[in-house]
C-alpha cells in the first residue's frame, strides 16, 4: 500500500490552471475536475474578471487546493506564491485565455499573477482561447498567436459555432475532454524528454 502511495505521488504532475474572464470560464470546473481525476494536482489561478464568472469556492473545492486570484493572496510565507508555482508546474494551462490574455502574454506584461506565472515558469504552456470570432480574427490577435508559437506556446482551438454574444464563427472553447487530453500529451511528452 505504502509503495503505491509513492509512486502515485512520484507520477502525480502539477498543473497550474489558469482562468481568465470569459463565459466559457464555467468550463474551468469541468476542466479541474477532469485533471483531477486524471491524477494531477491542480492549482487555479484567476484573473479578477473570471470571479465575474465562476467563483474561487468552486474550483478551490474541485482543485482541492487554494485559489489564487491576487498578489495579496501570498502572505503565508517570504516567498511570493506566484513564484512557488512557476517553479513548482510540470504545465501550465490557461482555458479558457481570452483575447486579452493572449495580448499580455505575447508582450510579457505581468499585472496580475497568471501573467506572472506566465513569465516565470519553464513549464510549457497550452492556451486554450474562447473569445468572440471577430476578436480571434482580429490581427492583432493572430500576430499575438504567432509570436507566442514562435516562444513555444502551444494552442488548442478555438472551434467554430454559436458564440455567446449570439454570432456564429470561430471562437468557442475547444471541448473540454480534449483539452484535458492534449494536457495529458505534454505532461507524457515531458516526462519522454526526460527519460
Amino acid at each position: 500500500m505504502e509503495a503505491n502511495q509513492k509512486s502515485e505521488t512520484r507520477n502525480q504532475k502539477c498543473v497550474v490552471l489558469g482562468v481568465t474572464g470569459s463565459i466559457a470560464a464555467y468550463k474551468s470546473a469541468e476542466l479541474a475536475s477532469l485533471l483531477v481525476k486524471q491524477g494531477h494536482e491542480i492549482f487555479v489561478v484567476m484573473t479578477q474578471d473570471a470571479t465575474e464568472f465562476i467563483t474561487p469556492l468552486t474550483l478551490q473545492t474541485l482543485s482541492k487546493n487554494p485559489v489564487m486570484t491576487s498578489f495579496y493572496d501570498e502572505k503565508d510565507n517570504w516567498r511570493p506564491g506566484h513564484i512557488q508555482l512557476a517553479d513548482r508546474a510540470s504545465l501550465l494551462l490557461i482555458a479558457p485565455a481570452t483575447a486579452h490574455c493572449i495580448a499580455e502574454l505575447a508582450n510579457g506584461l505581468a499585472g496580475h499573477p497568471l501573467a506572472a506565472i506566465a513569465l516565470a515558469t519553464r513549464a510549457p504552456i497550452l492556451l486554450a482561447p474562447a473569445m468572440n470570432g471577430k476578436m480571434w480574427e482580429h490581427a492583432a490577435t493572430q500576430e499575438n498567436v504567432d509570436r507566442l508559437r514562435t516562444r513555444g506556446v502551444e494552442f488548442i482551438g478555438p472551434e467554430a459555432g454559436m458564440l455567446a454574444c449570439g454570432y456564429e464563427g470561430v471562437g468557442r472553447l475547444w471541448k473540454v475532454d480534449d483539452i484535458a487530453f492534449r494536457a495529458e500529451f505534454l505532461l507524457a511528452r515531458q516526462d519522454n524528454l526526460i527519460a
